[in-house]
């Protein structure tokens, strides 16, 4: 576990390599990370089963996590060709901008998605020039060092990306401390990225934060109502719950609730629970001991809950609640396999209910009517939503939150932008 003073050492050796690897042609930058995304390819299986090991994932969603931090690297491969600057009609001479890279970049990684959001800050920040440190969760650091050895045998230089296991009180503090780090970028809860956005402000540090979620699933009446409350399960278990996208409030219009509430409870029945090595088992257990108790204390009185095992493990299992808008498991994230279910009257009502959150990272509408689902998506205040769909992550579209859940934009062809500072410089020709 890195202390305070490996941090120094690890930015040392960051801003050294950084002074050459800003330097690399823009086309051989691009072919280190075409290769790193190659071998991430070849050691996908490898990959897969240390992230099983690493935070429980199932084995099918472990082997999608590596196929997409592939994806992630080949996709900014080709920004570093194409981190293009302007040239600015002015009087007088020619001004242009310069898409600069920032120096030293900070990426601290939750355990949920170790190496899929290890892949969002890193691939972006190297592309353009920066040098990256890592800091991953203490719980699941085995794939993000397994990464940093595959970037070394891709042939990025020594110091380019480096990987520091520690506490976040120790490890992760310094790096956001540091003054040799230029951004830092985190993902995790609300209250930590309050404590580093204070901490970083005392060097005017830039900031990219990913914060937690509330997020609403709204059902009106003429949705599909089978495909949407057979999705649902989905959207809020997946990972068991630990995703801050997860659509833990489901809206649903009155005069469908009843038909919702017993087709959702069908499609919870029929979720597998086990073991994450069998390739048919959709959820796993939770991360630790003490994030079990903390979500059992979110439930008192369930309408519904599935089935889990019994035996071995931090397990939990998924859970339907039929809340009111007040109760405390319907207004702060469980991280858990834990869902509401409440009913609306309209679309005004609709909004208004899921709108009433400090959160505003992710959501789903289910409608039939395309105007409906404009109006609505427009009246959310959420940073991505998905009509007749859950889907929140893309790596060609920007990613992030309103509100509490988060500060700036991740993926898509705004994450280049987040990495470099624009400088303009104007050329007299009188």
């Amino acid at each position: 576990m890195a202390g305070a003073a490996a941090v120094d050492e690890a930015v040392a050796r960051a801003a050294k390599a950084y002074r050459e690897w800003r330097e690399v042609a823009p086309g051989d930058r691009a072919r280190l990370l075409r290769g790193f995304a190659d071998l991430v390819d070849a050691h996908a299986e490898e990959l897969a089963m240390l992230e099983v090991a690493n935070a429980g994932h199932p084995v099918g969603n472990a082997r999608w996590e590596a196929a997409a931090v592939r994806d992630v690297l080949h996709y900014y491969s080709g920004a570093p060709e194409r981190n293009h600057g302007r040239q600015i009609p002015v009087p007088g001479g020619v001004d242009v901008t310069f898409q600069e890279p920032l120096g030293v970049v900070g990426v601290i990684v939750p355990w949920n998605f170790p190496m899929l959001i290890m892949s969002w800050g890193v691939a972006p920040a190297l592309a353009a020039g920066n040098t990256v440190i890592v800091k991953p969760a203490e719980q699941t650091p085995l794939t993000a060092l397994r990464l940093a050895e595959l970037a070394l045998a891709a042939g990025l230089p020594e110091g380019v990306l480096q990987v520091l296991p520690g506490a976040g009180e120790v490890a992760g503090a310094r790096l956001v401390e540091h003054p040799g780090v230029a951004k830092i970028v985190f993902t995790g809860s609300t209250e930590v990225g309050k404590e580093i956005a204070a901490k970083a402000a005392a060097h005017v540090k830039r900031l990219t934060l990913e914060l937690g979620g509330k997020s609403a699933n709204i059902v009106f009446a003429d949705a599909d109502v089978a495909k949407a409350a057979a999705a649902a399960p989905y959207a809020v278990f997946d990972n068991s719950g630990q995703d801050c996208c997860a659509r833990s409030r489901v809206l649903v219009q009155e005069s469908v609730y009843d038909e919702f509430l017993e087709r959702l409870s069908e499609a919870v029945r029929g979720l597998r629970v086990g073991d994450p090595l069998d390739p048919a088992t959709e959820m796993g257990p939770l991360i630790s001991p003490e994030h079990l108790e903390r979500v059992r204390g979110f439930v008192a009185d369930p309408y519904l809950q599935g089935s889990c095992p019994q035996g071995r493990g931090y397990w939990f299992p998924p859970t339907v609640l039929t809340s009111n808008v007040t109760d405390r498991a319907f207004t702060e994230e469980i991280f858990g396999p834990v869902v509401s279910v409440v009913p609306f009257a309209g679309e005004a009502d609709a909004v208004r209910i899921a709108n009433d959150t400090r959160y505003g990272l992710s959501g789903s509408i289910w409608t039939r009517d395309i105007g409906r689902a404009l109006r609505v998506a427009r009246a959310v205040e959420s940073g991505a939503l998905s009509v007749n769909s859950n889907s929140s992550v893309r790596y060609w579209t920007p990613f992030g939150g309103f509100k509490e859940s988060g500060l700036g934009r991740e993926l898509g062809p705004d994450a280049l932008a987040a990495f470099t500072e624009t400088k303009n410089v104007f050329i007299s020709t009188e």
